[in-house]
């Protein structure tokens, strides 16, 4: 006996909003790729609303006016999923911290740390600097004070600071409280190999 081939799925493949997302990202009015690919503007819209399905080769048109791999339209996005509690350890320097990188150590575009600050925990007895575009802080408990070289910038619970990572800085938790807080660094700067 042979065996049978799997099911197809009930649910329709949703791939209007990946076609409307790759239109916008490129500037493109409904119009412009509906001509562009033969369509009518209310199919395409449709299409993008996923109340109709396109057939094979209407994909590949609208794939062709897209600059768009037509696989690219099914493939899953990638989604890496890691826990607290199995997030690797790190060090970038801090006195008195757990530092846990929480984002994918290959993840080039942002690097995300969770650090747990004991009370009056630093990065260190120097201002530093990290090279990335942007390095944001938030506070998630207790309390923090970012140093600058001509400023101080007490931050509380719930604050968020953005700054440039190559303006140089350092930090200092408060003496009492220490603080959770969670460093954004835009693009990655350390992969943890």
């Amino acid at each position: 006996m042979r065996p049978l081939s799997p099911s197809p799925s009930a649910e329709a493949l949703a791939i209007g909003a990946r076609i409307r997302s790759a239109r916008k990202a490129q500037g493109f009015t409904l119009e412009q790729i509906a001509t562009s690919a033969g369509l009518t503007k209310g199919f395409l819209s449709r299409l993008e609303r996923d109340e109709t399905s396109p057939s094979v080769a209407t994909l590949v048109q609208l794939c062709q006016v897209l600059s768009l791999e037509i696989g690219s339209l099914f493939a899953e996005p990638e989604a890496v999923k890691i826990s607290l509690a199995d997030a690797p350890h790190i060090n970038l320097g801090g006195q008195g911290v757990d530092e846990r990188l929480i984002s994918p150590r290959n993840e080039s575009r942002v690097q995300v740390i969770r650090t747990h600050m004991q009370p009056g925990a630093n990065g260190g007895d120097a201002f530093y600097t990290i090279s990335c575009e942007v390095e944001v802080l938030h506070v998630i408990s207790g309390a923090v004070t970012a140093r600058f070289v001509d400023r101080e910038i007490p931050l509380a619970a719930g604050d968020s600071l953005t700054f440039p990572g190559r303006e140089p800085h350092n930090w200092e938790a408060d003496a009492e409280l220490g603080a959770e807080v969670i460093w954004t660094i835009v693009p990655a700067t350390w992969r943890g190999e």
